[in-house]
Parts: structure tokens; sequence; C-alpha cells
């Protein structure tokens, strides 16, 4: 199935519209393995310079299968790609707003699409200026789950501080964990809350919203992250409304370290160059940093 270039429509009703058909919101669609990618175009945001970013997403149809998909004729963005900064490594179920990509202030009605084949199935997401595509905090915190009449939390929350306090670019040996570090902090909005436990008279109820306050993750990015293992073990980044998410019920969120210093070993089974990315969400509102590591045997 090949998405439709985005018609008419507010992006905080579904941001992720442009995929055609948009099979993959129907909630009994359970495939663990097999099936395929659809990249999301979010929207947009204006820069201070004048400039434009669209933003992009994407459903992994699959509840299990992580996917590897490098940069190339099946994981492209065209025009004057096909590297535009696009992830590699696709985590299961809905991944919103995971990255942008910059456009002059005279894009006017060009497009970039996105194109990614994954277990044989091709479909695409295009990235326009359309004004029903516009973005801003409060679009994305409604798309994250939080209700409308919050005006409080909408003129008020900022995305969590984040900073990297590792080098951007790091050597490491197969086999041999290297320290990642991070700092992170929050203003408090939204306050902290966590999810209630499945209800007995309702066990398939899905979670509408996320677990509320400070989280911070290390996961790959780019590469082959089945061969990375992250000490300790993080949890799930993906809209997984069953265990070890914040979308799903029961969870509880970590606890913010004193310092706010949040740091992991990551260690690489095969030779290679990866993107590890740390995460920063309050809950309706993220910031991300990365960082490029070079595996050697």
């Amino acid at each position: 199935m090949t998405a439709r270039r985005p018609g008419p429509g507010r992006a905080l009703l579904c941001a992720a519209a442009v995929v055609a058909g948009s099979a993959w919101l129907v909630a009994d669609q359970r495939s663990s393995r097999g099936d395929n990618v659809a990249p999301a175009y979010e929207g947009w945001e204006n820069n201070p310079d004048g400039s434009f970013s669209l933003v992009f997403g994407y459903m992994n149809r699959n509840w299990e299968e992580h996917l590897h998909v490098p940069v190339g004729p099946d994981n492209s963005i065209e025009p004057g790609g096909p590297d535009q900064g696009q992830p590699t490594f696709f985590f299961p179920r809905r991944n919103r707003f995971v990255f942008k990509i910059r456009v002059p202030a005279d894009f006017g009605e060009k497009e970039l699409v996105w194109t990614i084949t994954a277990n044989g199935r091709t479909e695409r997401a295009y990235g326009t200026l359309k004004r029903d595509y516009y973005l801003d905090n409060q679009v994305i915190m409604m798309n994250f789950g939080r209700a409308t009449g919050d005006n409080d939390l909408f003129e008020n929350n900022k995305p969590p501080e984040l900073a990297i306090r590792t080098a951007p670019t790091l050597q490491a040996k197969v086999g041999v964990p290297i320290m990642l570090t991070a700092v992170s902090s929050d203003d408090a909005w939204p306050k902290p809350r966590d999810l209630p436990p499945v209800n007995p008279e309702n066990p398939s109820g899905i979670a509408q919203a996320a677990s509320m306050g400070l989280r911070v993750a290390w996961h790959v990015y780019r590469g082959n992250g089945t061969q990375v293992t992250i000490d300790p073990p993080q949890f799930k980044i993906y809209e997984d409304t069953r265990w070890g998410s914040p979308w799903a019920p029961g969870w509880v969120r970590p606890p913010v370290p004193d310092d706010n210093t949040w740091s992991v070993r990551a260690t690489f089974a095969e030779a290679g160059t990866y993107v590890l990315r740390c995460l920063a969400h309050d809950g309706v509102l993220q910031n991300y940093e990365e960082i490029t590591v070079e595996v050697r045997d």
C-alpha cells in the first residue's frame, strides 16, 4: 500500500493521516512479525530564521519485530537524499515526532517524500507546508494524548532540558562496554502521574495517554539495534499498550536521580557505525540528543 499525498485535515486530529487508509490505527491489528513500516508525516514547524522544519514519525505495524532498514533504496528521502537524518532502526508500533528536516523559507509548494520498504511492502509519506499540518507545542501535546481545555499546561509547559555529557563521536570495540551519560531536568509541567493498573472489569482497555513526568531513556536510532545491549535495560520508548511502556497500564515511571544524571553502558556485538539517542520526555513534550559510535572488531 502506498500513502496518498496529504489533503485537508488538522494535524492534531491524526498527524499521520498521510498514511493511506490509516489501516494501522485499527485496534485489532496484532501482527507480531512480518509486517511493514509506514512512514508518517506529522506536520511542519516555524523556525526563528524564517525556515521550516518538516517533522516525521512512523508506524511499525508489528508488535514485536524491530526492523533495521539502512539508508538507501529501501529507506530514502527525496529530493536531496537519500540520507536526511531519518532513523534506520524501527521500534514496534507508533513512534511520533521522531526527526525533523529543515527546509528553506522559500520551500513553497515543494514536498519531501520519505519512502520505506520493509518486509516486501513499500509506503511513503509526503512532507509539505500545507497549512492543515502546522505544528506547535499544543498540537504535539494533544497528539501525545493530553486532552483539550488544560490551558495552564498548554501555556506553561516546555520540553525537558537535556545535555549529553559524552563526546559526540566515540570509538568502541565489539564486546567492550562504553559509558554514556546525560543530564536532564524538567519544569514540573505536567504534574507527574503514573498510570493505574489494568482494570479487571476491562482488561483489554487501552491507555488514552502516557504516564506524566520526566522520564529518560537511551536507545539505538541508527544501526542494527538488535546487536546492542544497554545496561541497565531501558523502558520501551514506543506506544506499546501492553507492558514495559509509559503507555501501558500499571507502568511506573523510574525515579529521577538526585543529580538528574542518567548513565548507561552500551555494548556492541557487531562492528559498524551506530547512532544512539537519548530521549527525555515529560509525557507530552520531548527532547533528544544523539551520539555516533564507531565500533570495530
